[in-house]
């Protein structure tokens, strides 16, 4: 790691990361560890609350649906006992109403998943006067389009006919779509 990245992360570089998908959190807490934070990881609401509550860190990764309740209940939480916590909301359900309710209650910035730790380390770091450079490889729309259709699939227990009939699309297409590769 280099000094400017230190220099940047400051004395204190303690970060929670609240995600239930483990393999991600995994990857996610030895990426941020080789960047110069000290990940502490949580998989629950509840695990969230405790660690904001005894000993609140200086930075947060906090996804935004979790088995046992929302993300958000954690942000607030950590705004209460350290307010000058920097905190990136992450969601594979991306949409404004959430990123606004988000930011609204002390979020630094909101990401979609999958988020790549060189653009989450940029939203921790970016100061509230400047935005963080956009993503150096973001996902092409087909590829977008793909990851939510196979999100809504898994969270249909891999159901065609119910993740077409929410999808509002023919079934034969849904098919097809998911018998091919994931795009680039």
């Amino acid at each position: 790691m280099d000094d400017t990245a230190a220099a940047e992360i400051g004395e204190d570089n303690t970060l929670l990361l609240l995600d239930d998908d483990e393999p991600f959190l995994r990857r996610l807490a030895r990426a941020m560890e080789k960047r110069g934070f000290a990940p502490v990881e949580a998989g629950t609401v509840a695990e969230g609350r405790t660690i904001a509550a005894t000993r609140p860190p200086a930075y947060a990764v906090v996804d935004l649906r979790l088995e046992d309740g929302n993300g958000l209940d954690v942000v607030e939480m950590l705004r209460e006992k350290r307010p000058d916590c920097r905190i990136v909301v992450l969601t594979g359900y991306g949409a404004i109403a959430t990123a606004v309710a988000a930011v609204k209650i002390g979020a630094t910035d909101y990401m979609s998943k999958p988020a790549d730790a060189n653009d989450i380390t940029n939203a921790l770091l970016a100061t509230s006067e400047e935005k963080p450079p956009p993503p150096e490889n973001p996902m092409s729309a087909d590829r977008v389009r793909w990851e939510h259709i196979q999100r809504v699939f898994e969270l249909c227990d891999r159901n065609v006919s119910e993740t077409a009939r929410r999808l509002n699309m023919h079934r034969r297409t849904l098919q097809r779509i998911l018998a091919k590769r994931s795009p680039r």
